[in-house]
């Protein structure tokens, strides 16, 4: 028999979750970036990307991962160099970027040539490639979780508030990225290489994380 959560557990992780997602991190600075430089319809499936991503962490982390990780040294420094190596990657790549195409209308937009997989592939890589996420979840869900309650349960409640969250945070950003399309038309560089050091800055960080 399936034991139902109670509402006050689920307001309080959904609370939680709002906050987790306003925390400044590399998947909202890449739909940032991408909704500057390709628009918001293209950066959904940077925004799925990751949602897939974080729900993975946390169905991982669920199962037990996290406190692999936590407790295997040679398990997180491999994860955290991966990690890193690609969070550096990513920012290489923006910082000599071009600046970034203004789109005037859907159909100009429409005509770009926007690689819709690697955006895709994108947002799930830098989500699931910080293995202090993965810790982070392993230790902040199992003050919500009930030992009562099933595992797909508490993946889709825990996993996907966690995901819907999210999704309105980062296409609140595409959004807003979309509307600044202009001021970037001139400052684009500069946009590209701020943003780039900042992965590249989240990358070297990540390599001086502990458990």
């Amino acid at each position: 028999m399936v034991v139902q959560m109670s509402l006050e557990l689920w307001l309080l992780y959904l609370i939680a979750a709002i906050g987790l997602s306003l925390t400044p991190g590399p998947n909202g600075l890449l739909s940032l970036t991408h909704g500057a430089c390709f628009g918001f319809r293209p950066t959904i499936l940077t925004v799925l990307g990751g949602a897939i991503g974080f729900f993975l962490i946390i169905a991982v982390s669920l199962a037990g991962m996290g406190t692999l990780l936590a407790a295997s040294e040679r398990a997180f420094t491999a994860a955290k160099w991966i990690g890193a190596a690609y969070l550096v990657y990513i920012g290489i790549r923006v910082w000599r970027a071009p600046a970034p195409v203004v789109a005037l209308d859907a159909h100009e937009a429409g005509r770009r040539q926007v690689r819709r997989l690697r955006m895709f592939n994108q947002g799930f890589l830098v989500a699931v490639s910080n293995p202090k996420a993965l810790i982070f979840f392993a230790a902040f869900l199992p003050q919500f979780m009930a030992p009562d309650v099933p595992y797909a349960v508490q993946l889709a409640v825990f996993g996907g508030t966690f995901v819907v969250v999210e999704i309105i945070y980062e296409l609140f950003l595409a959004v807003m990225a979309q509307r600044i399309a202009p001021w970037l038309a001139r400052y684009g560089r500069w946009f590209n290489r701020a943003a780039g050091a900042t992965f590249v800055g989240i990358g070297a960080a990540l390599t001086t994380a502990s458990r």
